[in-house]
């Protein structure tokens, strides 16, 4: 530890680092902690940034676009890491100093930040303040925070679901699955997911309460699979995988039904994305299929928390974690999330409060 100019304190800040922009699959290799960077404990005179001390760091499977090198005319809706430069996400962190008239020191907050130990925070916007610490922290990686909104606007803002009908969610075990398997439950829905081992799919039946739950990886037609769970047709698909999955459900939807389309893991380390070929099932049997973005919903953000606080204290709603420890052990955590290592949301610690 040193001290800066004009007395400000200014510490080592350890950062995980992109090497190079990815191609195909990711791996550990191509991120790197650095050590040596230092940062002042304090935010620039005149600036509204906040200073924060990162405590819970939040692996998606978003992250791994952005690992990319942008193609001109095809940006999305979030800019590519830059190598060279610490990768971001979401967060838990904790307010050391703010120039922002909304945060003050010691307020604990959400939203994103660097994969580092301190991060200068200019985007305040998307800082939410932590107001309920009644609940387990890391709870703001995952189930408060972005996971939880996605699965809550997905489900029902995007699927308007109805009591009775049959839901199915891929990657139902992950930070999103597992919390929309339980809304649609809490509703009144018959509920099916899909996983990758014998253990998650365990998870799904007894612990977050699906009605049913298969292996992927031991189904040769995916087809004839959801014939077998869902001998009626399927209301609600919950996109979460794409590709040979997504193919096999279009068949399966029942008329009117919706498809909320979060994500499609299965497609994003490959450099030629695969084709689905059913979609004519969307006019024929006049189903409505939507992607949709969490940003486009964090309004709602106090509107979901009145729903989600009270069954987590009513113990209506689980939740479970995978919990890397250290910045060092944090690209692993993020790769495993590709080869379904994870069991349950992956987050990383990175500091006690």
């Amino acid at each position: 530890m040193a001290s800066g100019g004009g007395g400000v304190e200014e510490v080592s800040n350890k950062q995980v680092i992109l090497k190079n922009y990815v191609s195909g699959f990711p791996k550990e290799s191509d991120m790197y902690v650095n050590t040596s960077g230092t940062i002042k404990l304090k935010v620039p005179e005149g600036s509204n940034a906040v200073l924060v001390k990162n405590l819970y760091l939040s692996c998606d499977p978003y992250m791994r676009p952005r690992m990319k090198q942008p193609i001109p005319g095809g940006e999305t809706y979030i800019e590519s890491f830059k190598p060279g430069s610490p990768i971001s996400g979401h967060g838990v962190a904790k307010v050391l100093d703010s120039g922002h008239p909304n945060f003050k020191k010691g307020d604990l907050v959400w939203g994103m930040t660097g994969w580092e130990e301190y991060s200068l925070i200019t985007a305040t916007q998307t800082l939410f303040k932590i107001q309920h610490t009644d609940v387990p922290l890391s709870y703001y990686t995952g189930l408060l925070g972005m996971a939880g909104v996605t699965a809550y606007a997905g489900f029902y803002e995007i699927c308007s679901p109805k009591k009775g009908e049959h839901v199915f969610i891929s990657a139902a075990s992950g930070a999103v699955g597992q919390l929309v398997g339980q809304f649609a439950k809490l509703l009144g829905c018959h509920v099916v997911g899909s996983a990758g081992s014998k253990e998650k799919v365990d998870l799904l039946k007894n612990k977050f309460g699906f009605d049913d739950a298969f292996n992927y990886k031991e189904e040769p037609d995916l087809d004839a699979a959801l014939k077998r769970y869902f001998p009626e047709g399927i209301d609600i698909y919950f996109e979460n995988v794409g590709g040979k999955m997504l193919d096999a459900v279009l068949l399966n939807m029942r008329i009117r039904g919706r498809i909320a389309v979060c994500g499609m893991i299965s497609q994003y380390n490959l450099d030629k994305p695969e084709g689905v070929q059913n979609l004519m099932t969307l006019v024929w049997k006049r189903v409505r299929m939507e992607g949709f973005l969490v940003f486009d919903y964090f309004h709602l953000y106090p509107k979901f928390l009145e729903l989600v606080l009270p069954y987590i204290k009513e113990g209506k709603i689980t939740y479970v974690e995978d919990i890397a420890e250290g910045l060092e052990n944090a690209p692993a955590a993020l790769i495993g999330l590709f080869t379904g290592r994870n069991v349950g949301k992956q987050l990383v610690v990175v500091a006690c409060e």
